[in-house]
C-alpha cells in the first residue's frame, strides 16, 4: 500500500472547519478552501485563537493564507465540541515555536 501524497490528504479537508498549528506556535481556525502544490493553504472565515496564562483571545483574520512550510499540524475541528468549551474561562501556556 502506497503512502498518500500531501495533496490527497489535504483534499479530504477541503470545505471543512480545521485548526492549523503553525511552526511559530500560532493556532488558526477556519474553513479550508484550497491548497497548492507546496501545501500552502487558504482558510476562509478564519481566526487566530491565542491561548495564554491570562486567558483566550480570538482574533478575526478573514481570508488567510498560510505557507506550506509554516504548517506544523492540520486537523478537522469538531465544531459541536468546540462550541461547548468555555473559552472565556480557559487559560494555558503559549505554544513554543518548532525548533529544527
Amino acid at each position: 500500500m502506497s503512502t498518500p501524497t500531501p495533496a490527497v490528504i489535504l483534499s479530504t479537508f477541503v470545505n471543512k472547519h480545521v485548526c492549523v498549528i503553525t511552526s511559530d506556535g500560532r493556532s488558526v481556525l477556519g474553513t479550508l478552501r484550497g491548497f497548492d502544490q507546496l501545501s500552502s493553504i487558504i482558510l476562509d472565515n478564519s481566526s487566530e485563537r491565542v491561548i495564554s496564562p491570562e486567558g483566550v483571545e480570538t482574533v478575526p483574520l478573514g481570508l488567510f493564507v498560510i505557507k506550506g512550510d509554516n504548517v506544523a499540524v492540520l486537523g478537522e475541528v469538531d465544531t459541536s465540541l468546540d462550541e461547548r468549551v468555555h473559552w472565556s474561562s480557559t487559560k494555558g501556556e503559549t505554544l513554543k515555536p518548532v525548533v529544527h
